[in-house]
This record gives C-alpha cells, sequence and structure tokens, in this order.
C-alpha cells in the first residue's frame, strides 16, 4: 500500500499557535514585581500601528484589532511575502556527479 498526498492537503489539519502581538517592552524585575491593578505598561508600538500576526512564532501577517459585538476580532491588512515584487528564493537541488566525475 502506498500513501500519496497530494500536495500540502494533508497538513490542513495540523494545529498551530497563532498569536497576535500588540507590542513589547523591557522590564526590570523590580518593575514588574510592582505592577499592581491600575498600572499601566507603556509597550514599543505606536496606537496606528498595525499588530503583528504569528503562527508558531513565525511572523506571517500584519493586522488592526475590531470589536465585533462585545469580542475583539482582527482584520488582516496585509500578509507578508505576497507583494508582487517579492522574490521568494528557490531551494537549488543538489547537483548529482555525472559518470566519471570526481566525488
Amino acid at each position: 500500500m502506498t500513501f500519496q498526498p497530494r500536495g500540502f492537503d494533508f497538513l490542513k489539519d495540523v494545529d498551530v499557535r497563532l498569536t497576535v502581538e500588540l507590542g513589547r517592552t523591557a522590564m526590570k524585575l523590580k518593575d514588574v514585581l510592582s505592577l499592581t491593578e491600575e498600572s499601566v505598561v507603556m509597550l514599543d508600538r505606536l496606537t496606528d500601528e498595525l499588530l503583528d500576526v504569528m503562527v508558531n512564532g513565525k511572523l506571517i501577517a500584519r493586522g488592526e484589532v475590531v470589536a465585533q459585538g462585545d469580542r475583539f476580532g482582527l482584520r488582516i491588512v496585509e500578509l507578508l511575502g505576497t507583494e508582487p515584487d517579492a522574490v521568494v528564493p528557490a531551494i537549488a537541488a543538489p547537483k548529482r556527479a555525472a559518470k566519471g566525475d570526481a566525488a
């Protein structure tokens, strides 16, 4: 019996972790330990900047927060690597030595 998947269809049901990053900051541990319920932590991102969308830690898109009812959502604004001018480097197959070639 031979298993021959059609393209990448067999990967479509693999679970991945999608993360949306609002921003980052660096803090000393003493400052983290002094946080209270009313503390404000300033992040490195401006209010009008797009948010990073990552799959398993790899940046794949950028988006913006939307509200739908009483829940937050994300509108994808930009998919990375899909620009018309983007060149995706091809992986070169290793050359095979012809008969008589030195290895």
